[in-house]
């Protein structure tokens, strides 16, 4: 039995869960998320709680989709309500952020600056060395704060780069100094 798979969601007011087709739907203040379900997957909705069940608890495979289904679930019900947030930070002599329209303008220590296309449902801001990305779909979230952190990854002797605020860098001694 999946411990995560057996766990019940539930439905905050305002926010509405459906499954058509195959496509469990989750509408909310925030806005609407979609996803396609596996075949062996069902969910029911009712009296404001979800359940994911599969057909056989048994096989390896279906149990792993029925916590993954279910997590899914939870974290769709939690971005229409609340959303999700990632804060990276920019790190280096020279290094700057700024918003240029709706995209990041990112200076990195290389010759051009690179400018990043922020996809739609997703608002960035930019304070000082410090950029915010927030959205109510998670993976769109991780997945934009990640290929933004792709553009110059920390780096562990100066410690340039752009990281996550809270992600510690373990630092490298340089070159040690011959003795004579």
């Amino acid at each position: 039995m999946s411990r995560i798979g057996k766990k019940i969601t539930k439905i905050p007011e305002g926010v509405t869960a459906a499954v058509n087709n195959g496509v469990l739907t989750v509408q909310g203040p925030k806005g609407k998320l979609e996803r396609i379900l596996h075949a062996s997957i069902s969910i029911f909705i009712e009296d404001g709680l979800a359940r994911v069940e599969v057909k056989n608890p048994e096989e390896k495979k279906e149990r792993a989709l029925w916590g993954t289904f279910s997590s899914h679930l939870a974290n769709m019900v939690i971005g229409v309500t609340e959303g999700y947030k990632k804060e990276l930070e920019i790190n280096g002599v020279g290094f700057r952020v700024a918003m240029k329209g709706t995209d990041i303008n990112i200076e990195a220590g290389y010759s051009h600056p690179v400018l990043y296309n922020v996809p739609q449902g997703i608002v960035a801001s930019v304070e000082k060395n410090k950029m915010t990305i927030e959205g109510f779909d998670k993976e769109l979230v991780g997945r934009v704060a990640s290929e933004i952190r792709k553009i110059k990854k920390p780096e562990p002797y100066k410690g340039k780069g752009i990281k996550y605020v809270d992600e510690v860098i373990r630092r490298k001694a340089g070159k040690a100094s011959k003795s004579a």
